[in-house]
């Protein structure tokens, strides 16, 4: 079995995790909505403009949350792209909801803003978009199309925190919107995420949820004397103990950008004559959207050719992996109608593509080696 001596993903440390975790855990109150978790809700709502922000367990538990508040029913349907990890339409589906899958884009392989209108019925309830690799996807004809028919966007920003479209920060245009602090993303306590709420009427009631049900965050606000059950709910917060740790790193946010942009950008520019020559296809970022750079992706001429050059990244210890499977020709999704031919963009894109390693603290000497082994491919 060949070793692995450059990893897909590497957590790192980036700046006062330990020394704020041991703090946490000298302050006597480790549970959820403690003072590291008050000081990342400020610095979310303050850095990107939205009114209210909070933590949660992960990203999935923040699609939930959103599910819950848009109080979605069973026979409901709501509009996700079908190339997407399963957690974008999974906290709909278990409120009843129908998925109605949406082709991606070529360029961008965000969801088709063009092909929405069709998929729009009388029993649309919502339409969630996903920033792939936490490029923008085209908010201006989104956000539109949605005013015309009275539905909420909830936008899946699992990869785009700090990323912006036409100058404004992904996660400020929906009614919703959600964040991943998962180990494989740019800022990361292992396990968590974030609820962002641009709706302010929806702001009270997600606390509750948020809150197992209960007016508790009124109690703490001093605005009633006990607190009781008033609503479904469950119990979303994550421990103060990860908030401290999320701390430190979202703290360091402008010398992790820095290093990622430095890495995306490096390959970018060591590999575009290759791909050219070779049909391989690197990723497109519209001029009017300002990435996070999240991932670096290949999209290879074939299935074929993609099986082959996982397998020669990995020969020489590297490794390179591909990502979503079409939600729509799952075992779940074909229970929903999926039948292939749907998505023909998601299908053919979902074959070919392959990401290269990116994390925070990749060397330069690793990322030499990752290039120099991808020139070496010829499909």
């Amino acid at each position: 079995m060949t070793n692995i001596t450059i990893p897909f993903n590497r957590p790192a440390v980036v700046g006062r995790e330990l020394d704020y975790i041991a703090d946490a855990l000298r302050s006597g109150q480790t549970s959820g909505d403690g003072r590291y978790t008050k000081q990342v809700h400020a610095l979310l709502e303050n850095t990107l403009g939205v009114p209210k922000a909070l933590l949660t367990t992960s990203c999935t538990h923040a699609l939930e949350m959103a599910a819950l508040l848009l109080d979605i029913h069973p026979g409901d349907e709501v509009i996700v792209p079908s190339f997407t990890f399963v957690s974008t339409i999974n906290a709909f589906v278990l409120r009843g909801a129908k998925p109605v899958f949406a082709d991606v884009r070529p360029d961008t392989l965000n969801i088709d803003e063009r092909l929405l209108p069709d998929l729009i019925s009388p029993r649309t309830k919502a339409i969630v978009v996903v920033h792939y690799a936490g490029v923008a996807c085209d908010m201006d004809a989104i956000m539109t199309l949605a005013a015309q028919h009275n539905l909420p966007v909830i936008e899946d920003n699992a990869h785009g925190l700090f990323g912006k479209y036409r100058g404004r920060y992904l996660g400020t245009f929906g009614a919703l919107a959600t964040q991943s602090f998962h180990e494989t993303k740019n800022f990361t306590c292992g396990e968590g995420g974030a609820l962002l709420i641009n709706d302010i009427g929806l702001i009270e009631r997600a606390e509750i949820i948020r809150e197992k049900g209960t007016n508790r965050a009124r109690f703490f606000r001093g605005m009633v004397d006990k607190y009781t059950w008033v609503d479904v709910g469950s119990s979303y917060l994550p421990s103060d103990v990860l908030a401290a740790y999320l701390l430190a790193q979202l703290e360091q946010r402008a010398a992790v950008q820095a290093r990622r942009r430095r890495i995306w950008t490096l390959y970018d520019e060591c590999l575009a004559s290759w791909a050219a020559a070779h049909g391989i296809i690197t990723p497109t970022v519209p001029t009017d959207c300002e990435q996070p750079y999240h991932l670096y992706y290949l999209l290879m001429p074939s299935l074929t050719a993609r099986t082959a050059f996982i397998a020669h990244m990995k020969a020489a210890g590297i490794l390179s992996v591909f990502h979503y499977l079409p939600l729509h020709l799952s075992d779940m999704g074909r229970k929903y109608g999926g039948q292939t031919g749907d998505c023909p963009v998601t299908e053919d894109v979902a074959d070919r593509l392959v990401r290269l390693p990116l994390f925070n603290d990749m060397s330069e000497s690793d990322q030499a080696q990752v290039i120099e082994r991808v020139r070496q491919f010829v499909p």
